[in-house]
């Protein structure tokens, strides 16, 4: 079967184990998500699947409405690919469906990647966790970042130096989460503990492979 699934994250809530201890969960809302095209990358099969987003009918772009246009699909965005098993990828055809049920299942283990939340422009005491200084009447000096670099020697600023910039929207995935409930009547996956993202963020959920 197909590795992964488009989803978007819903939001946090908790649910309660066997043992009546309250676990935090993510709620993803994963798929529909279409089969657009396919193709073989070192005789290895590799799905292009779209969103299905009944709610916002998506707008692509002439390059894009070609290619779902070729597909004999709708338009549904974002576009990804995964890997798949050739058996399965002979068996899919462009405009076939797969749903959360189809992929994932209570128990395991999945990867979840996602841009995280845009913070804007930082400084070094919230971006890098700087102490700063003493915060006593007369310091002049709270939350500056010191000392970057000598005027004599070496008489510039080294490559990497931790420093004031934009914060946030980074590419970053959280391994090994369990799956915690499937509710394949309105595609929602409950993983255990956070994902990245603020809510609606588009994540990419696949099978872990460690």
């Amino acid at each position: 079967m197909v590795q992964g699934l488009i989803g978007k994250k819903i939001g946090m809530t908790q649910v309660f184990d066997q043992q009546g201890n309250a676990v935090p969960v993510t709620v993803i809302q994963v798929g529909p998500c279409v089969v657009v095209g396919k193709r073989w990358v070192n005789e290895q099969a590799r799905l292009q699947l779209g969103f299905v987003d009944a709610r916002r009918k998506a707008k692509a772009t002439k390059p894009l409405a070609g290619v779902f246009k070729r597909a004999g699909v709708p338009p549904a965005l974002p576009l990804k690919e995964f890997a798949c098993e050739p058996d399965d990828a002979d068996r899919l055809n462009p405009g076939d469906h797969l749903l959360v049920s189809d992929v994932f299942e209570v128990g395991q283990l999945v990867d979840v990647s996602g841009r995280t939340k845009g913070h804007g422009f930082q400084g070094v005491v919230k971006r890098h966790g700087f102490r700063g200084g003493r915060a006593t009447h007369g310091s002049m000096f709270h939350r500056a970042p010191g000392s970057i670099g000598g005027s004599a020697y070496p008489s510039r600023v080294f490559p990497g130096m931790r420093a004031a910039g934009h914060m946030g929207t980074n590419r970053v995935k959280i391994r090994k989460l369990q799956v915690v409930d499937v509710d394949s009547e309105n595609n929602l996956l409950l993983v255990k503990g956070s994902v990245p993202g603020a809510r609606g963020n588009v994540v990419l959920i696949t099978q872990s492979q460690r």
